[in-house]
């Protein structure tokens, strides 16, 4: 099976309308040959990721983002979880701390950014300044609609000190999500997933569709772009997330570091 991730990127300057967009990948693919697909990708991934780590001199930031019950936990378990975690870390942005909110909104995205060799993962990210905090009214929209330029310029400043950024929208449907947070509701183990402040968001569904169109048409320059993922087909949304940071990872021409000695004349004994 093909994984095209281009066919998926969104192109700088584009209006993104997620109504036209699928939520379901055409391809069906089982769960089991999901499952062996996934296999050899995920292989090749541990393999860039030892060299991105011994290498020391790239970045990696992958953000994700989706509606509530979108699969962000599942993919992140699935492509990244496999990883070596001494060299990637994942964090998860809740609402701001008292400490958070007495500084700018950046900040504390700003501290969680890699370093050379890491890869970081966001589950959530700077753009819920620009998603919840806009459809919730959190601030006035003279302080959001300026958000977007900034959040611009702070990945570009990350980019020229040489991180490279990989955004995925993980897209679902209204229905999708209602199957999801029913099937919480229906298992005793999944109980502890369900919040019922989900169901005022998912009242705000077509809100927060008109504020993720914003963002990801306002926010995909080439150098950090989104990516739509249909993710309602979950194998499919594994494979295209592990391609496209397969793809991204080799785009980087990384090489092992030389030895500063010579291994021909170590002996050990």
């Amino acid at each position: 099976m093909k994984i095209k991730p281009d066919d998926f990127r969104i192109t700088p300057g584009s209006k993104v309308n997620l109504a036209k967009l699928p939520t379901a990948a055409e391809q069906n693919i089982s769960k089991q040959d999901g499952h062996e697909a996934l296999r050899p990708m995920i292989k090749r991934l541990r393999e860039l990721q030892e060299v991105l780590y011994a290498q020391g001199k790239h970045k990696v930031l992958v953000v994700f983002q989706a509606m509530d019950a979108g699969g962000k936990d599942s993919t992140i378990r699935n492509v990244i979880g496999p990883l070596n975690p001494q060299g990637v870390r994942v964090t998860s942005f809740k609402a701001p701390t008292p400490e958070e909110l007495s500084r700018d909104y950046l900040w504390r995205i700003h501290r969680e950014t890699p370093g050379k060799g890491m890869m970081r993962v966001f589950n959530r990210s700077h753009y819920e300044d620009v998603l919840i905090v806009r459809v919730k009214e959190l601030v006035p929209r003279k302080v959001w609609s300026k958000r977007y330029e900034q959040i611009n310029q702070f990945e570009r400043l990350l980019y020229d000190e040489g991180t490279t950024i990989v955004k995925f929208f993980l897209h679902i449907s209204k229905d999708y999500q209602k199957q999801r947070l029913q099937r919480r509701l229906d298992r005793p183990d999944k109980h502890w997933k369900f919040n019922p402040d989900d169901l005022a968001e998912r009242a705000r569904w077509n809100d927060y569709q008109v504020a993720f169109e914003d963002a990801i048409s306002q926010c995909s320059p080439r150098h950090a772009p989104w990516y739509v993922v249909p993710a309602e087909h979950r194998p499919f949304r594994n494979l295209l997330v592990a391609q496209t940071l397969i793809d991204t990872l080799e785009s980087l021409d990384m090489k092992y570091p030389e030895p500063t000695f010579d291994p021909a004349k170590i002996t050990i004994d």
